[in-house]
């Protein structure tokens, strides 16, 4: 890879395998951009320690398992650098940094925070390492000089506030070694639950897993949020808040066979269960092979820690070439 292609930053926390909400929020565009960037993909397990404290065993055992998924996908390690957070000890430190640079009301103020404070119900007991991780994520991007962020459209705030804080350092210490982000938004910005409550969310337990077998994700699609209406098949449905016809909107290929489905459950004459069985033929053209790779690489755990261990050298190469900057500027490089 050649140093004038642009950088892109991206990852996931390892609180849980990834879910097809994973896949159509950036993992698509990931595979897409892979051989025309730099992209760096960060295991953030720093990250999913904010609220998985009390329980580091999964955050450990989730790190393999998002490697896998990574893989199975299609993402090739010979051209993405796979790293894992907590070994690259210089994005906590210019963490540190950062927070010189941010206030309390700012952080309160940002909406994507906001509204995972209140999904999580943590209220007043809030760890304030949660409440802190945009600035964390700011640090991410910031020390490998990221200039594309592929995100859904609710994360659009993380990218605002990195790039504030970003400008504020730039400002302060009159320099301009740090680089402003553009977020890469998702044709898909939020898929939701397989309940039509919510986004797709491990902690929901809504998810269908790109891991799941063939019989759990048939499980799922049967029990999924329709039109509570639409009784009969002979009777006209919604498609609207319809959260299978969103599914099949952004999976299947077939664009004029779905068009046709929704006309024919608009008027009556559909019956649930035929649309979502539809709809798991569709998910098991896409599930199949990553759940096939998936497989292989999960006999040789060995190898997926070595391919993560070469991408994390590269990672604290260039965080450590960015760092010495950063010091530089905050006049902390003594020796």
């Amino acid at each position: 890879m050649t140093d004038n292609k642009k950088i892109i930053l991206t990852g996931d926390r390892p609180t849980g395998p990834l879910h097809l909400g994973h896949y159509v929020g950036s993992l698509q565009n990931r595979i897409k951009l892979q051989n025309e960037y730099n992209q760096y993909i960060i295991i953030a397990d720093v990250q999913a320690l904010t609220d998985y404290f009390d329980n580091p065993e999964k955050v450990r055992k989730n790190v393999i398992e998002i490697a896998f998924d990574y893989l199975a996908v299609g993402l090739d390690p010979n051209v993405n650098t796979i790293f894992i957070q907590s070994l690259i000890p210089e994005i906590a430190e210019l963490t540190i940094y950062f927070l010189n640079l941010v206030t309390v009301s700012r952080l309160e103020r940002n909406p994507t925070v906001k509204d995972e404070i209140k999904q999580k119900g943590f209220e007043r007991s809030l760890p304030a390492g949660f409440f802190v991780y945009p600035v964390s994520q700011a640090a991410d991007i910031a020390i490998f000089k990221a200039n594309l962020v592929p995100v859904g459209e609710d994360q659009l705030p993380m990218i605002e506030q990195a790039n504030e804080i970003i400008r504020k350092f730039n400002s302060t210490y009159k320099t301009d070694i740090l680089v402003e982000a553009k977020p890469l938004i998702s044709e898909v910005s939020r898929l939701p639950g397989i309940d039509g409550k919510a986004k797709m969310s491990k902690s929901l337990g809504n998810a269908i897993y790109l891991s799941d077998s063939e019989e759990e994700v048939a499980k799922k699609v049967m029990s999924m949020y329709t039109d509570p209406n639409h009784i009969r098949a002979e009777e006209p449905g919604n498609i609207e808040g319809n959260t299978v016809f969103t599914y099949l909107d952004a999976f299947g290929k077939d664009k004029e066979a779905i068009r046709k489905m929704k006309d024919q459950y608009r008027v009556g004459g559909l019956g649930d269960v035929k649309v979502k069985k539809y709809l798991n033929e569709v998910l098991e053209e896409l599930l199949g092979p990553i759940r096939e790779k998936r497989k292989e690489f999960s006999k040789d755990p060995a190898e997926v820690m070595n391919i993560l261990k070469r991408g994390t050298k590269i990672a604290k190469e260039n965080a450590e070439k960015t760092m010495s900057e950063v010091r530089r500027e905050i006049k902390l490089d003594y020796f």
